[in-house]
């Protein structure tokens, strides 16, 4: 894009190796910007597919990447000092609702103590635009559908959830206390090629591929909506050069989504919710085999339905999620057979 290029100097991407992260990179390379790539590479999902995202970055020359873990506050403020990046997209956390139950701490030093350490770096650096992934998970128990960014969202039903709120809190107090301009991404089930193995669709193909039984919590009876990846980047893209402003405090009509900060936040979802029953469908025509499914409960962690109200996004943007479940599913078992027999690029 034509705005993409006056960019100056390299852009940062945290998370880089994982599965928002390589996709945000790569679309910034092939846009002609230089990305300097942080990931931990953890052991989350297999490092491998890691690597292999990681691997095809490199063959860009303008990708640097460096290893470590931003909770390291120290690593991470000397990254900062080195290159004085002036413009953030950080997308490392540790990811995983039903993760959140066991692991508890790995999202207090991911989400939190690393999120704080990318604050204090884009403080001191003068950054002068941090974008950040929050979730659709911060809505919690609300339950009036479509989910707006004006909904309350004090009622997380998993640590996961409750952390990307505190980002999104985190973030409001940087940008009031030090003009941070600062947008808050609320990503609703992203999917696609390179996805991430803990993931519904990569999981129900696996299984239907492999002929095991597909597990539907609640009796597949919960609807959610997937973002296909290529429409998040797209998104994420155009938000990069609108770096929120400050206003006065007289103007705002304060809620939870605005305020007088230059401080903002975006659900990024099509809107158009699918039941894990007519998900599992769609996959079995794309593989074209029928799937065993195992009927269960619904799980504490879960919610019954999502579904966002993009129309902030579309108006600051011109834009919104538009890719079809059939075309992203489609894709993405194109891709997970090529990955699985060698060939994925």
């Amino acid at each position: 894009m034509q705005q993409q290029a006056r960019i100056q100097g390299p852009i940062l991407v945290t998370g880089a190796a994982g599965f928002i992260g390589f996709h945000m990179a790569q679309r910034l390379l092939a846009d002609g910007c230089a990305v300097f790539g942080v990931d931990d590479l953890n052991d989350y999902y297999d490092p491998r597919l890691k690597k292999a995202r990681l691997a095809l970055l490199s063959r860009h020359a303008g990708f640097r990447f460096k290893c470590f873990d931003l909770a390291s506050r120290a690593d991470t403020a000397a990254l900062f000092v080195a290159e004085r990046f002036a413009h953030v997209v950080h997308l490392a956390a540790q990811a995983g609702i039903a993760h959140s139950l066991d692991h508890p701490a790995a999202y207090v030093d991911a989400n939190l103590v690393g999120f704080a350490n990318i604050l204090e770096g884009c403080r001191h650096a003068g950054c002068r635009h941090l974008i950040y992934a929050s979730s659709s998970s911060v809505y919690g128990a609300n339950t009036r559908m479509p989910l707006r960014t004006s909904d309350n969202v004090d009622h997380p039903l998993s640590l996961y959830g409750a952390t990307k709120k505190a980002n999104e809190l985190m973030a409001h107090a940087y940008a009031h206390l030090f003009a941070l301009p600062a947008t808050g991404l609320r990503f609703f089930t992203v999917y696609g090629p390179w996805g991430r193995p803990d993931m519904a669709i990569w999981i129900f193909t696996e299984a239907i591929l492999e002929g095991r039984p597909v597990r539907l919590f609640n009796r597949g009876r919960m609807r959610r909506d997937f973002t296909y990846i290529d429409d998040v980047v797209e998104a994420v893209i155009r938000l990069i050069p609108l770096a929120p402003k400050a206003s006065s405090p007289s103007t705002v009509t304060f809620d939870p989504a605005t305020s007088a900060a230059p401080w903002r936040v975006y659900n990024i979802g099509g809107g158009q919710p699918v039941e894990l029953n007519a998900l599992v469908d769609v996959i079995e025509r794309a593989t074209g085999k029928r799937a065993q499914r195992e009927l269960l409960p619904m799980r504490p962690v879960d919610v019954l339905e999502t579904c966002a109200d993009s129309t902030d996004l579309e108006h600051a943007v011109g834009f919104k999620p538009e890719v079809s479940i059939e075309d992203g599913i489609k894709s993405f078992v194109e891709w997970y057979r090529g990955y699985k027999s060698g060939q994925a690029s």
